[in-house]
């Protein structure tokens, strides 16, 4: 099914979020293994993971409207140098994924193109319900219980913390 050349366009801008995302998470992740920093590292690795499916549904989602999915454009990626400028560092990350998402169904909207609408919604709805709302979580338990306690609190665990 041909689809909107906008849209497929706007498809790819937000594939590439998702996949600059996905290296910046890989990145954290085993930044944060090295120093640890067990917790951390498998939260970033189920995000990674996260990140790689929504950019299967898009890159699904261009294909079928017959257009080219760009799978080799990334933004900049911004590697923290600590804990906590990791974290800001992915929630800018998953802000601007957000807006994008909100811009790219608005223009679905007005294109009438509501099947690719309804499969950004539950990308939208996992970024700003799991992605944001975690990181916002953890920092502000950095703000209530210090750097440093925050810190000894991610050494080991599973990744549901």
């Amino acid at each position: 099914m041909q689809g909107s050349k906008k849209i497929i366009d706007l498809l790819n801008k937000q594939l590439t979020l998702e996949l600059t995302s996905m290296d910046q998470y890989l990145a954290h992740s085993k930044i944060y293994e090295d120093w640890g920093l067990e917790k951390l590292g498998q939260k970033l690795t189920h995000e990674f993971d996260e990140e790689l499916d929504h950019a299967k549904a898009i890159i699904e989602r261009i294909l079928f409207l017959e257009g080219q999915p760009d799978t080799a454009s990334r933004e900049a990626i911004h590697v923290g140098d600590n804990v906590q400028q990791m974290l800001e560092n992915d929630l800018a990350a998953e802000m601007t994924v957000a807006a994008s998402l909100v811009n790219l169904i608005t223009e679905c909207e007005k294109e009438k193109d509501y099947v690719t609408r309804e499969i950004l919604e539950t990308l939208l709805d996992d970024t700003e319900t799991d992605h944001i709302y975690w990181l916002e979580q953890h920092l502000g338990l950095i703000k209530l219980i210090g750097l440093q306690n925050y810190i000894q609190s991610q050494m080991n665990g599973d990744a549901a913390t």
